[in-house]
């Protein structure tokens, strides 16, 4: 089975938003310890911005699946220690964002299984690409698999 989800994933849903909360906490640590409290802005700024993070977060990235292989007529999908095997035939749509830096893939299913009615992850990346509005080669192989699967052509 060929990996198509993107690698990067655990830096993108962990690593990542670790380090975003620890340097605002030491931010706020070091304006308290410096008697920031008579500049309000060493202890606000870091709140809202670990607010903003929090929110940014849930939304863009601890839903995504830690790891998708294609299996030809199913896709597995792996989020956490859960392992769900997606048949084509129950992908209602995938859909691909636009303007989000790497771009999710979303698909949304028919009926709900494990992880509910909507799968997102991160496609694997091309090596280079130079055109920002270029269509990923994953989501329109998935999207002609899933169309032929829909009329009951077989590949």
């Amino acid at each position: 089975m060929e990996r198509i989800s993107y690698g990067g994933t655990f830096f993108i849903k962990v690593i990542f938003p670790a380090f975003w909360f620890v340097f605002l906490a030491a931010f706020m640590i070091v304006g308290v310890s410096a008697n920031a409290w008579k500049q309000p802005i060493f202890i606000i700024q870091p709140l809202v911005m670990m607010a903003f993070g929090y929110f940014l977060f849930r939304r863009l990235a601890w839903d995504l699946a830690d790891e998708v292989r294609d299996g030809g007529n199913f896709l597995l999908v792996r989020k956490g220690p859960v392992e769900q095997r997606i048949p084509l035939a129950n992908v209602m749509n995938v859909s691909m964002s636009q303007f989000t830096h790497p771009r999710r893939l979303t698909l949304r299913l028919r009926t709900s299984c494990a992880f509910g009615d909507e799968i997102a992850f991160i496609p694997r990346l091309p090596v280079i690409q130079f055109n920002p509005f270029a269509r990923n080669a994953i989501a329109e192989n998935l999207i002609r698999r899933v169309d032929d699967t829909r009329r009951g052509k077989t590949a």
